[in-house]
């Protein structure tokens, strides 16, 4: 049965979230979901709410990492509100739903909200109200105008951020993450990144239920054979081996790049007054990687060396989230990187 999941990154409250989907989980990020049936079968919102935001900033990205479009619950117009601003900008989340909410029955100025997400570099946003019809129609809606994105990205190479992992009794050891792009199926052979440990898919699960594949969207739980635990950590990144076969004349390279300089091309946030300078310590985020990097040179390029191997996707990377954690906000831009040989 083919199933179409929309990722929504949120910042807002527990109570709007449950307005619009049953909660489902809670660790960094609360997860929640909603299923109707659609013409060609169930369509799921998947909202992801990093509940420990503003106070740590790395579920806010994770959130960020796995979601195709947003949803921001607007209490007060403050520093958190432009950092967020800044995040979702950041994220090349350009379409989203601003909810106007002010907390305490306090008042908030809607067209002074709508200039800011403007100047954020997010107009495309549409406003809703707080009615649970209303937002569901309209996420609904975004992943009709979404949907030949949420199609192509199904066939492209597979990529899985691994946020959990833990040994079960009787299936042994499983990964857990949100397929990013391309699709995985039982039987695959797979590879561990970093560690370039090797494992086999045993079998899948997609919202409980066993399934044999799982495509772009999901969440997916990768029970794995011939594995070991000791080459998943936090930030691992699961993906299909090369292959190289030149009597059958294929040759397919592995989705990812590892850089450990790379030429950043920094695209600063309107609301970032703060210049990188040599020597400064920066943080990128991206497929819930969370690495931290040095600036070497910004004379000709603006180049970062990173304490710790960067993986880029090879096709249609996506925006790296460029973070200076003692800044305000936080959040430099978005970058694109280019390995550095």
């Amino acid at each position: 049965m083919v199933m179409t999941v929309l990722n929504i990154a949120m910042v807002g409250s527990d109570d709007l979230a449950k307005e619009i989907a049953k909660a489902t989980d809670n660790r960094d990020v609360d997860t929640y979901v909603h299923k109707e049936s659609g013409p060609s079968g169930p369509r799921i919102l998947s909202i992801i709410r990093p509940a420990k935001y503003p106070d740590r900033i790395r579920p806010l990205f994770n959130a960020l990492c796995a979601a195709k479009v947003g949803l921001v619950e607007v209490t007060a117009v403050d520093g958190t509100f432009g950092e967020v601003l800044v995040a979702f900008a950041s994220a090349g989340l350009n379409r989203g739903i601003i909810v106007i909410n002010p907390s305490d029955g306090g008042w908030i100025d809607e067209e002074q909200v709508k200039a800011l997400f403007v100047q954020a570099g997010l107009e495309n946003w549409t406003q809703c109200s707080t009615d649970s019809i209303e937002l569901r129609n309209s996420l609904y809606g975004l992943m009709d105008e979404i949907s030949s994105e949420l199609e192509s990205s199904k066939s492209a190479q597979l990529v899985v951020p691994v946020d959990q992992h833990f040994n079960v009794k009787g299936i042994g050891l499983v990964a857990i993450g949100y397929v990013q792009s391309g699709t995985i199926k039982v039987h695959d052979e797979l590879l561990l990144m970093p560690s370039e440990g090797p494992g086999t898919v045993k079998s899948l699960q997609v919202m409980d239920d066993d399934v044999s594949e799982a495509v772009a969207g999901d969440r997916v739980g990768i029970a794995l054979r011939n594995a070991k635990e000791e080459h998943l950590s936090g930030g691992s990144l699961v993906v299909h081996p090369p292959i190289e076969d030149k009597r059958a004349g294929i040759s397919i390279e592995m989705a990812l790049d590892k850089h450990e300089n790379s030429i950043l091309k920094l695209s600063q946030s309107p609301f970032q007054k703060r210049q990188l300078a040599i020597g400064d310590v920066v943080h990128a985020s991206v497929d819930l990687q969370f690495v931290v990097g040095r600036v070497k040179s910004i004379d000709d390029e603006l180049i970062v060396e990173w304490e710790s191997p960067l993986f880029i996707r090879k096709e249609n990377p996506p925006p790296v989230i460029l973070a200076q954690l003692d800044s305000k906000p936080r959040i430099m831009g978005s970058a694109t990187l280019s390995r550095l040989e």
